[in-house]
This record gives C-alpha cells, sequence and structure tokens, in this order.
C-alpha cells in the first residue's frame, strides 16, 4: 500500500463484531495489507472492556475509529429538552469510549437515529441537530479526537443526503473543528456527480470512505472507485480515506438485516480487503501526484 495514503478498513469487512476472540485475527489481517486503522462497529461504551481492546489495536500498530450514533429516545434533534440532553449524552460517552481506546478519530450518524425516515427533517430539528453536534465535535478537539458525520442515502436518513446539505449542516453547527464523511455507496444515490460533491465538501472533508453500489470488492460495481480516487487527489483531497463492504455472510443476521444486506457478494474479507488497496492504489497512480 502507497505509505502516502492513510487508509482504514472498516471491522464488519471481516467479522461481525468486535469480541476479542475473533478480532485479533482480523486486526493480523488488516495490519498484514498495510492498513493503518480499523473501523469498529457500534460499541456499547459501559458493556466494553477498553483497556483490553486498546492493547489488541497498538499491539498490532493499528488506530481504532469509533462510531457514535443516536436513538429515538437519546436524539439530539428532538424538540424534547430530556431526549435531546440525552443524545448529547450518547454522543459524549461515545467520545469518551474513543479516548479510552485510544483513537483520534469518532465516525458515525449524531444527527439521529439510523433508518426508516417517513418524512422530512424540519429546518428546526436540523439547526437543533447541528448545534449539539457542533458543541461534541469542539470538545472533541479538545481532546484529540476528530468527529465526523457520515452522509448518508434517503433511505437511511431524511437529514443530510448530500455534500451540499453536509456543508450546510457543518455552518450551522457554528464548530471549526466538525468534518464530513461522505461515502461512495450513498454518494452514488443522491449525487450527480461525484467528483463535484468531493469538491462542494472539501474544505470540511475529513473521511472519504469507498464502497460500491453492492457493498462488494470495490473494483466490482457501477462505481468507477479508482476514478473518485484520482478525481478527489487532483482537487487536493488529502485527507483519510476508508473502505467499507458488507456481506451476509460474514455479519451476524441482525446487523445484516440492519443494514438490508441480503445478498453475499463475498465470502473472503481478507481477500477484499487486499483487493481494496490495489484499487486505491490504482487511483493514486492515475492522479497528477502519483505520477
Amino acid at each position: 500500500m502507497n505509505a502516502d495514503l492513510d487508509v482504514a478498513c472498516h471491522l464488519n469487512v471481516l467479522v461481525a463484531d468486535a469480541a476479542p476472540a475473533r478480532l485479533g485475527g482480523a486486526l493480523d489481517a488488516l495490519a498484514a495489507a498495510g492498513y493503518r486503522r480499523v473501523v469498529l462497529p457500534p460499541l456499547d461504551p459501559d458493556a466494553t472492556d477498553a483497556a483490553a481492546l486498546a492493547r489488541l489495536f497498538a499491539d498490532r500498530g493499528l488506530a481504532p475509529i469509533t462510531i457514535a450514533g443516536q436513538l429515538p429516545e437519546a436524539d439530539v434533534s428532538s424538540a424534547d429538552p430530556e431526549v435531546r440532553a440525552a443524545g448529547a449524552a450518547m454522543l459524549r460517552a461515545a467520545l469518551d469510549l474513543t479516548v479510552a481506546l485510544g483513537g483520534d478519530q469518532m465516525n458515525g450518524v449524531p444527527y439521529g437515529p439510523f433508518g426508516g425516515p417517513t418524512a422530512p427533517v424540519g429546518r428546526d430539528a436540523f439547526e437543533r441537530a447541528a448545534a449539539e453536534v457542533g458543541r461534541v465535535a469542539d470538545e472533541a478537539h479538545g481532546r484529540g479526537v476528530t468527529m465526523t458525520f457520515e452522509v448518508l442515502n434517503r433511505y437511511e436518513t431524511a437529514a443530510v443526503n448530500t455534500a451540499e446539505q453536509a456543508m450546510d449542516f457543518v455552518a450551522a453547527s457554528g464548530s471549526d473543528h466538525l468534518r464530513i464523511h461522505l461515502d461512495t455507496f450513498h454518494m452514488a444515490v443522491e449525487e450527480a456527480d461525484l467528483g463535484a460533491a468531493i469538491r462542494t465538501a472539501l474544505p470540511r472533508l475529513g473521511y472519504l470512505e469507498l464502497g460500491q453500489s453492492g457493498r462488494g470488492p470495490l473494483g466490482s460495481g457501477a462505481v468507477d472507485v479508482v476514478e473518485v480516487v484520482r478525481r478527489a487527489l487532483d482537487d487536493g483531497y488529502a485527507g483519510r480515506w476508508g473502505v467499507e463492504a458488507f456481506s451476509r455472510s460474514v455479519l451476524a443476521p441482525p446487523v445484516a438485516d440492519m443494514l438490508a444486506i441480503w445478498r453475499s457478494p463475498y465470502d473472503d474479507g481478507v481477500a477484499l480487503a487486499v483487493d481494496a488497496l490495489r484499487v486505491i492504489d490504482a487511483g493514486w497512480a492515475a492522479s497528477a501526484v502519483g505520477r
């Protein structure tokens, strides 16, 4: 893997969860492939042995990236002050876990519950969420952690679906430290031009995740990942990259159901992770900085 690119792989590419008995082998494989970071699935801070998990990462020279989320009863976009406060507390608990694990990045969907929207999100809810997330992002920065928020497709949220909306969310947050997480899987649903969307978000883009239309190998699908990498580099993107894929044969059934993963586009997560680096390297080699 090109040493100039800082690439993370989602743990769910290889295994269903972060159970220590399964995690060690997955981390070994990712470290051997050349990844620097691993994106963990959502974790319960109260049920996680942070010290043991941190040792697993440190022993392999890898850094964890955590995921923060919300629930209907803990939602920073809510008009109910108690529900909103519970949502903010949930984000701060995820931040505490990130620090305890030795991580310096927290991804996720911090602006509201994930999945199944049935109506548009009003401006008041959008601004309430942005303000709360912005405060946590500033706290995270003070603790050495970059907080990002993922832009999702219309079937998973009604709050933030495009790069333009993401920039609006950052502005509404009032934070100088909140960063955008774009994912080509979602962008392929919502954006007319993936390269233009990346340029729109570039001033605040902190994490560019590469995922295929069918959730499988990066080199097979409707998204031209090599071209996405090339254009992003040529446009000046210098942030971190991510690799994400899902397969029912790898995921636990409840997780696969939640993510609507009904098929198995791959069975060998290690092979997918290794091949993903080949695809990214091809984009690097085609770019002006890589030539």
